[in-house]
C-alpha cells in the first residue's frame, strides 16, 4: 500500500494533481473574465516564458487550502450550504516523497528545537502512521482544497484529525488567513447572513456565526441584534461601496463575505484591465 501511494504521488506530482481541477481563470471581485491571451501569454515562446519575471509565469490563484478536523462536516458546508461542486477527492497519501514534499520545513524546525515532530503537529506520513486525504471544491472563480491529516486507524472523512484544532482563531494573529466569498450585487446581504446562520444551525454547525456591526457582550446579544446590523457598509474612499461581514466557518476557520459596488467595484475593474493590458504585452 505504501509503495503504491508513494509511486502514485510521484507519477502524478502535486502540481499535476492540482492542475487537474481546471479552475476557471476568472478575476476576483471585478467580475470579468480574463481573456486567454492576457492570462496565459500564449504568444510567448517557452524560452522567453522561462526567462520572464516570475509574475509572467503564473496563471493566477488556483486554490486555497484549508486543513480541517472533520472532513465530512467541512465538505457539507462548502458544497451543500455554500453550493460548491466537488471536483474530485483523493486520499490515503503516505510515504517518503509525500512527507518530504509537504513537511520538510517542519521536520527541520523540530530538529532545530530538539523535539519530537509530533509535538509541533507534524504527522508521520513517511511510515504511514498518519495519512492525508484531500477534496477539491470548485466555485465559479476559485477552488478550495479541504485537507485532513488523520491517524491511519481513522476512516477517511471521519471527525478526528491527527492534530488538535487551534483554539484561538483571531484574525489578528500573524499567518492567520481567511477565505472571502463574493456575494452577488442584487442579493440582500443582511438576509443572506441570516439565512447562512439559520441553515448552518439546522445542520448542527454551531461554529458558523457572523459578527455584527454593533458592540456585543454575549452570544445572546449577537442573536438578538437587529438584522440590519449584519452588514458593514463602507462609505469612505477608496473602499466606498464595499460591504462585508466576518464569520467563522464550521471548523472555526475565518470566512469573509463581501459585495463590491459602485466606486470600489470600478477600482477593481480598472486594476484588472490594467493588469490584462500589461500581461498582454509580455
Amino acid at each position: 500500500m505504501t509503495d503504491v501511494k508513494t509511486n502514485e504521488f510521484v507519477t502524478l506530482g502535486r502540481r499535476d494533481m492540482l492542475r487537474a481541477t481546471s479552475a476557471a481563470l476568472v478575476a476576483g471581485v471585478a467580475g470579468t473574465t480574463t481573456p486567454a491571451s492576457a492570462a496565459t501569454g500564449t504568444s510567448m515562446s517557452p524560452a522567453a516564458r522561462n526567462a520572464a519575471p516570475l509574475g509572467a509565469r503564473l496563471q493566477g490563484v488556483q486554490h486555497f487550502g484549508l486543513t480541517v478536523q472533520n472532513m465530512e462536516r467541512a465538505f457539507e458546508f462548502y458544497t451543500q450550504v455554500l453550493g460548491g461542486t466537488e471536483v474530485f477527492r483523493h486520499g490515503d497519501f503516505q510515504g517518503d516523497p509525500v512527507q518530504n514534499t509537504l513537511l520538510a520545513d517542519q521536520e527541520i524546525r523540530a530538529n532545530d528545537l530538539h523535539v519530537n515532530p509530533a509535538t509541533i503537529g507534524v504527522p508521520n506520513l513517511r511510515d504511514g502512521d498518519q495519512r492525508l486525504d484531500v477534496r477539491f471544491v470548485q466555485f465559479d472563480n476559485v477552488v478550495i482544497e479541504l485537507l485532513q491529516y488523520r491517524n491511519a486507524n481513522e476512516p477517511m472523512g471521519g471527525p478526528n484529525s491527527f492534530a488538535p484544532p487551534l483554539e484561538n482563531m483571531s484574525p489578528a494573529f500573524p499567518r492567520m488567513m481567511h477565505i472571502c466569498f463574493y456575494v452577488r450585487d442584487d442579493v440582500d446581504f443582511n438576509q443572506f447572513i441570516a439565512d447562512l446562520e439559520a441553515e448552518s444551525a439546522r445542520r448542527g454547525m454551531t461554529q458558523v456565526r457572523a459578527n455584527r456591526t454593533i458592540r456585543l457582550r454575549s452570544e445572546a446579544d449577537r442573536r438578538a441584534a437587529p438584522q440590519d446590523t449584519n452588514t458593514n457598509k463602507v462609505t469612505v474612499a477608496p473602499s466606498d461601496g464595499w460591504e462585508l461581514i466576518y464569520c467563522k466557518g464550521p471548523e472555526g476557520e475565518q470566512l469573509e463575505f463581501v459585495k463590491a459596488l459602485g466606486p470600489v467595484k470600478q477600482r477593481f475593474a480598472n486594476a484588472l484591465a490594467g493588469r490584462q493590458r500589461t500581461r498582454a504585452g509580455l
